[in-house]
């Protein structure tokens, strides 16, 4: 095997581990919904306890990466792919973070029946899985195109994030025994608002990767 072949193998399967991170984080985002919207206190901490597994893995990822440069040299695409490969590693890691987050709030507010808003905020969470797993497709199939359209829902995301943000003040002001319930709210609204934000940092990083350029996507 000659040193590209060695060099693409290892590539590839970086990419693959980098797939695994994404997926995990996705997955953790999810059910950290699901134990909200069930009042699930189990199941919230048991995402608090996988989320060492997401870090455990970005950091191989990362020392993988550095040790590639440091063989390899790599120049051009290569060098950029590798670059973006640690950016997107770190997005995603944010988005596990996230996931504990939510996890951590769902175990504050116990059995507390929700306000109403709790229907926008899963919406928000449909939209930002959406746009975090049609992402890492993008970047895997280097779809300019698709990445383009992840960054047309943040519009979306964001106008939910509006409205939840609108109905909790309303909901506090109406009853401020939901005080603290409104408040834990308005920190996983703004959780899923800051998810949908990485899923377009990475979009804006396939950009770069393909064009060799920066592009901001939120404009």
């Amino acid at each position: 095997m000659s040193v590209r072949e060695k060099f693409d193998t290892e590539l590839h399967s970086t990419q693959d581990q980098l797939i695994q991170l994404s997926t995990m984080a996705v997955k953790a985002l999810g059910k950290s919904i699901d134990a909200l919207l069930n009042h699930d206190v189990d199941a919230a901490l048991q995402v608090i306890e996988d989320d060492i597994h997401i870090n455990r893995l970005e950091e191989e990822l990362n020392d993988r990466v550095i040790l590639l440069i440091a063989k390899q040299s790599p120049v051009a695409t290569d060098l950029r792919r590798l670059i973006v490969m640690i950016k997107v590693a770190t997005d995603m890691e944010r988005v596990g973070d996230y996931a504990v987050n939510i996890a951590k709030d769902t175990i504050r507010l116990g059995k507390e029946e929700h306000v109403p808003v709790i229907a926008q905020i899963e919406k928000m969470h449909r939209l930002a899985a959406t746009m975090l797993m049609k992402v890492i497709e993008a970047f895997v199939e280097e779809d300019v195109a698709k990445a383009k359209e992840i960054a047309d829902l943040d519009d979306q995301v964001d106008a939910l994030y509006g409205e939840v943000l609108t109905q909790l003040m309303l909901a506090g002001g109406e009853n401020p025994a939901q005080i603290s319930q409104v408040t834990q709210l308005a920190f996983i609204g703004r959780y899923m608002e800051r998810a949908a934000d990485h899923a377009t940092n990475i979009a804006e990083q396939l950009f770069y990767l393909v064009r060799g350029r920066h592009y901001d996507l939120n404009k």
